[in-house]
């Protein structure tokens, strides 16, 4: 069979050392270039990263995008989700101006796998999403993003497969003892007194060989303390109104603030590997990451149309066209001054251990094994203060507002001093916190009259003075894979591929909220408000940005710890956090079989693989079935199995037109399973003497714990030119027929064994009516992608070390729910680019990138941290890398030495969500400014 030989251009990434050398012998190699006189291509830093990755792209059997680290710890950019948000067809959706949740060709998070080193890992959100800035970019050598399924991929995903992977010591070729240190600035002052704007970065790594090349460790320590700061516009919303005959809408009520963060994460990764002899190897891999995220928030919440003032109509301006009041001034308004304080605490543990036997020369066995596991804690504190407690007490405000246009939100006029500790004190100026249980607490119940009638006691209701959500998030996931590959002297064939896994993964949430009051008050002695102590005292947060100057600051989680508040727990009368509350297991049990093929066809290679896929899913929901009795929340344990299995088929076909050209082909049957939040068995059970249409007695709502996976049928097309060592461009065309999606509706469930929780007995009838989320529906989805790395040395020597990587990628959309109504997956952009500019040589590294998306649909956090989706505005980010190697300067005396300096967001580009179509009513528009960061990097 007449094949390829190695051509110029393959010796040349060979010496490059970017194409393995285990692909030709080392003296092949010398020998090839001297007979053909081969140039030598030697590239480093960045540009031997984009080498790396063409070539793992170019010689993948899957369509694949890839990032390479440019040096041991030392990825393109500051963070993972950052780096992966460049790549063609992907984006990413900041949190808390951070990019961590990462979208693939249109398709949200939840829709994607990620593995580590190949292994699916668990996630510190409620669902399957990864968010990527928890894993440390210094301890990563790259990415690979799997476009196309194959069947020994060990995840499942309908956008793709996102796996993560460290260094392999035994592939490096000498000791590395490296040192990397950051410091990092925000361009914003400190917003809040008690912030950070300023933090620090330090890497330490290792890399070394020993017992003649046999055994090789790498370990890498990371500690990171990241400030981020931003300015926020929050709407609760604008409500609509009816007028002379004319619809209207205005600002409802607004709850902007400045957040000062500060992000702290230390990690280790360890990796031990051994080939004791040729036919056998073995991996052990580790990670350990501390990660905390804290929050200082303070602002004032504003209520307008939804507050207690009167709103005058000489003072409205309406925007003709829209109908919406975009200025206006309420009288006699109270507000709500927030000190509010949030922590979010994560630990991730992962550990793997993988090792292959060649038991002869055509036959190799593989079995890994690992764990995943990772717990968050969240401590949410919100702090009120004000004139007086609850509606009608204390000084009120006489209010206006503003909307200037654009998307920034409103700015506010007042005629109260919000700096004035003897006028602005701790208690809840509004009446929130309807709890019988709270009132019940303080004796502050009402009761009726003579006549019948229900009188409130005068302080009912207005006894919150703060809030705690407290959720807890768990998640663990322990794997099994055995496998083998037979080589096979076939003339289409070259080898096969086998094996069975199991995947056991557990994921469970505990909500939990908690009223604050005063811990002084009583009634009657001492119903008021409190003066903050001295002690607690922090000066002043600036509100300027929206017009509302200075208020008072003081440290709330402080008072929490010294016993200045009494604690209610809300759950008592509260059911959303029994809804709130779950635990989800799953047993994965998989078999498949591959054959990798490399035949020639017309006098063309062709190279691939054809698979098959067995999973079988059994999968557990364990809640609280409630309902609420004399005002008190009473529980009862639901248990539900439900099972199901999949076969999934793949093909990826690879035909080398000549040494540069290559054609790609795709076709597979993916899955992606619910979120795990939609699947729990936590619900609003209601049992009825009589049943209903459909014969069932149980009324249930909330969670659907027989949840499906969605399905796709995939098909990929891609014409791709490696026309240099550091170029090619590519064109993708993907499409999906996408079934089974999920959308509210109703639904049939067991509830055999359940308890009434009213009557505290297991009705005879099991049978349960549900409302929650469904499977049904679905539509397509298609699109394209451009790609180009485009070294600018093929046009002149003169312009060595100058390039540009860039990217476009359009989606489309038809899907519709079982209604026949259309839907808009969320997280898909209809348009994406990248782009970046670098340059690299003599030393001198200096880069600017750019990534862009199209509005789309995105969750963000909401009440009690459930996931909500918000209408987000599309967005272009900039930033710039410049950096200094010394040694490759020709400075031998500091040869190890470099310097980077950063600077991420330049053009200080915000994160923008509407309430609506009206480009006036933001939701969220958040300010958080740019960020610099400069490096020094030492290696020994």
């Amino acid at each position: 069979m007449s094949m390829f030989k190695p051509s110029m251009f393959t010796l040349a990434l060979i010496s490059a050392g970017v194409v393995s050398h285990s692909a030709y012998a080392a003296e092949e190699t010398a020998k090839a270039q001297e007979d053909q006189k081969v140039e030598v291509i030697e590239v480093k830093g960045f540009r031997a990263s984009v080498v790396e990755s063409i070539n793992t792209k170019r010689f993948s059997s899957e369509v694949v995008e890839s990032i390479s680290a440019e040096d041991i710890g030392k990825l393109p950019d500051s963070s993972i989700a950052e780096s992966i948000a460049r790549l063609p067809g992907l984006t990413a959706q900041r949190l808390d101006g951070r990019a961590s949740k990462v979208s693939v060709r249109g398709f949200g998070e939840d829709e994607s796998a990620t593995t580590f080193n190949g292994r699916e890992q668990v996630s510190i959100s409620d669902n399957r999403g990864v968010e990527f800035d928890l894993y440390p970019s210094e301890v990563m050598s790259g990415v690979t993003v799997y476009k196309t399924p194959s069947a020994n991929l060990e995840a499942e995903g309908i956008a793709g497969v996102i796996d993560m992977q460290t260094i392999k010591p035994l592939s490096v070729d000498e000791r590395v003892f490296q040192l990397n240190t950051m410091y990092e600035k925000t361009s914003f002052d400190k917003l809040n007194p008690d912030g950070e704007d300023a933090g620090l970065r330090g890497t330490f790594s290792y890399v070394d060989k020993f017992a003649d090349d046999t055994i090789g460790v790498a370990l890498a320590l990371t500690t990171m303390t990241s400030p981020n700061q931003e300015k926020r516009w929050n709407a609760w919303g604008y409500p609509e109104f009816e007028a002379d005959g004319k619809q209207y809408s205005i600002l409802g009520g607004a709850k902007p603030f400045v957040r000062s963060s500060t992000l702290e994460r230390d990690s280790v990764m360890f990796v031990f590997e051994a080939a004791p002899s040729d036919n056998l190897s073995m991996v052990f891999d580790a990670l350990y990451v501390d990660f905390k995220d804290e929050k200082i928030l303070r602002g004032i919440e504003i209520p307008f149309a939804w507050g207690q003032g009167s709103i005058s109509g000489q003072s409205a301006t309406v925007d003709a066209a829209s109908g919406f009041v975009t200025s206006a001034v309420t009288e006699g308004q109270r507000v709500v001054v927030r000190n509010d304080y949030e922590d979010r605490e994560a630990e991730l543990s992962a550990f793997g251990f993988n090792t292959k036997y060649n038991v002869n020369e055509s036959l190799t066995l593989e079995f890994d094994a690992s764990h995943s596991s990772v717990e968050k804690k969240i401590w949410s504190l919100e702090s009120y203060s004000g004139t007086g407690r609850g509606n009608e007490r204390g000084e009120a405000d006489n209010l206006g507002y503003t909307f200037s246009g654009g998307n920034t939100g409103a700015q506010f006029s007042h005629e109260l001093d919000y700096s004035d500790y003897d006028l602005i004190k701790i208690g809840g100026p509004l009446s929130w916190g309807w709890s019988s249980a709270l009132n019940e607490k303080y004796g502050v119940v009402g009761s009726e009259n003579a006549d019948g009638d229900y009188e409130y006691h005068p302080y009912e209701n207005q006894l919150q003075d703060g809030f705690i959500n407290a959720p807890t998030i768990e998640d663990e996931l322990n794997a099994l894979k055995f496998a083998a590959k037979q080589a096979l002297d076939n003339e289409f064939v070259s080898s096969v591929e086998f094996g069975l896994s199991y995947r056991d993964r557990e994921k469970s949430k505990m909500s939990e909220g908690y009223f604050m009051t005063v811990a002084d008050f009583s009634y009657p002695d001492n119903p008021g408000m409190l003066t903050v102590p001295e002690q607690y005292r922090l000066g002043s947060a600036n509100l300027d940005f929206i017009g509302m100057g200075d208020m008072i600051a003081y440290d709330s989680r402080a008072m929490v710890a010294d016993g200045q508040f009494d604690l209610l727990a809300e759950s008592l009368t509260n059911p959303s956090h029994a809804t709130m509350s779950w635990k989800v297991e799953e047993q994965v049990t998989a078999a498949f079989v591959q054959a990798n093929i490399n035949a020639e066809i017309a006098g063309f290679p062709v190279t691939g693989n054809a698979g098959l896929r067995y999973v079988k899913t059994e999968q557990t929901g364990k809640g609280n079935a409630f309902n609420t009795v004399g005002g008190k929340v009473v529980t009862t344990p639901t248990h539900v199995e439900h099972d199901y299995s999949h076969l999934l088929p793949s093909l990826n076909l690879s035909v080398a037109l000549d040494e540069m050209q290559t054609v790609r082909f795709g076709a597979a049957k993916t899955i992606s399973r619910p979120r795990l939040d939609e699947m729990n068995a936590s619900i609003s059970a209601k049992y009825n003497q009589r049943p209903d249409e459909n014969g069932n007695n149980w009324e249930v709502s909330g969670g659907n714990p027989t949840l499906e996976p969605k399905e796709a049928i995939g098909f990929d097309l891609t014409y791709e030119n490696y026309f240099s060592a550091e170029g090619y461009f590519s064109v993708a065309l993907f499409h999906k027929e996408l079934k089974e999606w999920i959308f509210d509706g109703t639904y049939e469930i067991d509830m055999t064994g359940v308890v009434d929780p009213v009557s505290g007995e297991v009705p005879p009838n099991a049978g349960g009516s549900g409302k929650g989320k469904v499977n049904g529906g679905g539509g397509d989805l298609w699109g394209y992608e451009l790609s180009v790395a485009l070294p600018f040395n093929i046009f002149h020597d003169s312009l060595e070390g100058f390039g540009i990587i860039a990217s476009h990628t359009g989606v489309k959309s038809d899907i519709n729910d079982p209604n026949g109504n259309e839907y808009e997956l969320p997280g898909l952009s209809d348009s994406i680019q990248s782009l970046t500019f670098y340059y690299e040589n003599y030393g001198f590294q200096a880069r600017t990138s750019m990534r862009k998306r199209s509005e789309f649909k995105g969750d963000v956090y909401g009440l009690g941290f459930k996931t909500v989706q918000v209408d987000i505005l599309g967005e272009t980010i900039w930033d710039a890398q410049f950096g200094y190697d010394f040694g490759e300067g020709g400075f031998e005396q500091l040869d190890g030495l470099s310097v980077s300096f950063q600077i991420q967001n330049i053009t200080e580009e915000p994160f923008t969500a509407l309430s609506g179509d009206n480009a006036l009513q933001v939701r969220d528009y958040q300010d958080y400014g740019r960020t610099y960061m400069l490096g020094l990097s030492y290696k020994f």
